[in-house]
């Protein structure tokens, strides 16, 4: 992997153990020469990784939209600065250009990034792997929900598995490192998920 994307938000609650978890994060992307890609600004926790990165000598992509940019919470020091005319253009660019996706703790945009490229995965449409760093339990219900939806027969455990869990950084990277995507060439053939 010589890139990977990751998914953050654009707050910070103050939580010692999560800015813990992004440093290490950091410090492994700069030790093992992993491009950050991430949305580019300067804020919350996407300012704290694409900070960390740089200190530790590392590459930041960051790739934001014009009317963000705007607003003044574009990180101009990075590596590289893409800058798209919409969110679409966005996410795509970020996609293309990753290896992988980590998601960190975040809102409302993080999960809908994270569903987005997990969707694409599932139906194929790539075989990066996707790893959710679990920070002190945070998305413990999200995971709770997915075994809902797989008892509820409204999701296959084999795409279930398609996530990736750790609560440490460096065990998620190795864990993401050793991923094969197995798309399920009959998603929509077999309406039986049992």
């Amino acid at each position: 992997m010589k890139s990977i994307c990751v998914y953050c938000g654009a707050n910070f609650n103050g939580d010692p153990v999560l800015r813990k978890a992004v440093e290490e994060l950091a410090a492994a992307f700069a030790e093992q020469q992993i491009r950050l890609i991430y949305g580019g600004g300067s804020v919350g926790v996407m300012g704290i990784i694409a900070d960390e990165v740089l200190k530790n000598k590392g590459l930041v992509t960051g790739v934001i939209p014009q009317f963000l940019l705007d607003l003044e919470v574009g990180h101009t020091e990075v590596t590289e600065l893409i800058v798209t005319e919409n969110m679409h253009e966005r996410k795509k660019k970020m996609a293309d250009l990753a290896d992988g996706f980590i998601i960190l703790p975040g809102g409302f945009g993080t999960l809908e990034e994270f569903f987005e490229v997990l969707t694409w995965l599932q139906l194929g449409l790539h075989n990066k792997a996707i790893g959710i760093l679990n920070v002190g339990g945070f998305y413990d219900h999200l995971f709770a929900q997915m075994d809902v939806m797989v008892a509820h027969r409204m999701l296959k455990q084999h795409n279930r598995d398609l996530v990736i869990n750790a609560d440490d950084p460096l065990v998620l990277l190795e864990k993401m490192k050793a991923f094969k995507a197995v798309p399920d060439s009959v998603w929509f053939k077999d309406r039986d998920l049992i």
